[in-house]
């Protein structure tokens, strides 16, 4: 199984952006690809909801594997969400 660099939270961001944007989705762009890398980040909160709306699994998606492993996948995921805190 493939495992991503790119958290959680930033790629569904992308998507939702792209979503917007894309001639391909619901946009109007042919190319949306840079416009997604600049606006992504507003879509962040949103794509944090859907993180912690995700934190119950359905009851097909917990017969198909560990429940307990699956909330803690996403808990991880809405904390590396966070942004960093700098100490002065």
């Amino acid at each position: 199984m493939d495992v991503s660099v790119t958290p959680a939270a930033e790629r569904i961001a992308r998507v939702l952006a792209g979503q917007r944007l894309s001639i391909n989705a619901d946009g109007h762009e042919e190319s949306a690809g840079p416009d997604v890398d600049n606006s992504y980040k507003d879509h962040l909160d949103d794509a944090l909801a859907v993180l912690k709306t995700l934190r119950e699994p359905s009851q097909a998606m917990a017969a198909a594997g560990d429940p307990a492993v699956w909330e803690r996948m996403i808990l991880a995921a809405i904390d590396e969400a966070k942004p960093a805190t700098v100490v002065l």
